[in-house]
């Protein structure tokens, strides 16, 4: 560490003992982890220099990509190494299994929306791979942590104009609400139960259906402890407030962060600003993650159990991200109260030369600060 980063945990430190909270400036480079998402970065060492002298200290990868060759050359890179674990959006399981298709509110299995095909979150034998697989992953190789990834209920939300329909309305999920629930319903059409769902008993369908996608979390939280426990166990999740879209991160998808919290290390939120409609507005990026902090109670100061690490747009996708934002973006992405900042994606990355070079200033100024 610097001088200057000495003198500042230092200062840190002392006003936190005065006052029992220390204070975060909302522009403090505090940035420990700087990552590239989707891919091994050859490009960069092919260069001529290490992931490290690069500026970078953690690489995402597919869980299905890891292999026992790829693990040793992040090692001798001498950088953090994560797997990205698809959660429910493994569409191939349909195909022998289709009644794990989601059902809508006519009672017909849902189209996927805009080809973002899920899975109904209580099929018993779905959840049960998902599980082996996470095992197996964690058993395999020996990596820093797992981020769980399309975490929520089936739609096609990343994109400026969601999709979201209404599921699942299927016999197991309406049985398994009512016993939970404590609630009967009548012996009519299933559109009539999707309709009174909605409507009538819609405050104990939404929490109910939080309380099933976060009992997935835990679950994998118990066999992260039970099989790596100093693996870190994060989670790629949408990045609105309470009040985006009128609710529709708990209402629609089913994304419960703050019962998350307990079984979540690291939160890494999504805020593509050119995707999402902000091509020109990268201020967007930090205000949703000072929201997020505020929301979880994470401030971003050494020792908290929570941390927020984003990722963030900076290939592009939609909507183009010049080579221009790269430096604020990932500036953005790193204020306090995060701690981490990733880059999405590498493999939208590997043939613009000036965007790795400028992604590599950002990411040795950002270290520079630490």
């Amino acid at each position: 560490m610097h001088l200057r980063g000495c003198l500042n945990l230092m200062l840190v430190l002392a006003l936190g003992g005065a006052t029992g909270r220390a204070p975060v400036r909302a522009d403090a480079p505090l940035v420990p982890v700087r990552g590239i998402y989707g891919g091994i970065p050859q490009e960069i060492v092919d260069s001529g220099r290490s992931l490290k002298e690069f500026g970078v200290d953690a690489v995402w990868l597919g869980s299905g990509s890891y292999t026992a060759e790829r693990l040793a050359w992040l090692r001798a890179q001498q950088v953090q190494a994560y797997a990205e674990f698809n959660t429910l959006h493994v569409a191939e399981y349909l195909k022998a299994h289709p009644d794990a298709a989601p059902v809508g509110t006519d009672g017909r299995v849902s189209p996927a929306p805009d080809g973002w095909q899920g899975i109904c979150p209580t099929h018993e034998g779905y959840r049960a791979g998902r599980m082996r697989a996470f095992r197996a992953l964690l058993e395999t190789f020996a990596i820093d942590g797992v981020w769980l990834d399309y975490h929520h209920s089936h739609a096609s939300w990343e994109q400026a104009e969601p999709n979201m329909p209404d599921t699942c309305f299927c016999d197991r999920c309406l049985r398994r609400f009512q016993a939970d629930a404590a609630i009967t319903l009548p012996q009519v059409s299933t559109p009539e139960r999707a309709a009174l769902l909605l409507s009538t008993h819609r405050s104990a369908w939404v929490r109910w259906r939080l309380k099933v996608f976060t009992d997935w979390v835990r679950e994998f939280r118990d066999i992260r402890d039970a099989t790596r426990p100093g693996a870190l166990l994060g989670t790629f999740h949408n990045p609105w407030s309470d009040d985006d879209f009128g609710g529709a991160r708990i209402d629609k998808l089913a994304i419960d962060l703050k019962a998350q919290a307990a079984y979540i290390d690291v939160f890494s939120p999504m805020p593509y600003h050119a995707r999402f409609g902000h091509a020109g507005d990268p201020a967007w990026i930090s205000r949703q993650v000072a929201w997020l902090g505020s929301y979880l109670g994470i401030r971003g100061v050494p020792g908290e159990r929570l941390r927020i690490w984003p990722i963030v747009q900076i290939s592009d996708w939609g909507e183009p991200v010049p080579v221009r934002q790269i430096d604020e973006v990932l500036r953005r992405g790193a204020r306090a109260p995060a701690t981490g900042v990733m880059v999405f994606a590498w493999g939208g990355l590997r043939k613009s030369p000036e965007k790795i070079d400028a992604i590599g200033r950002a990411f040795r100024a950002l270290a520079a600060s630490d």
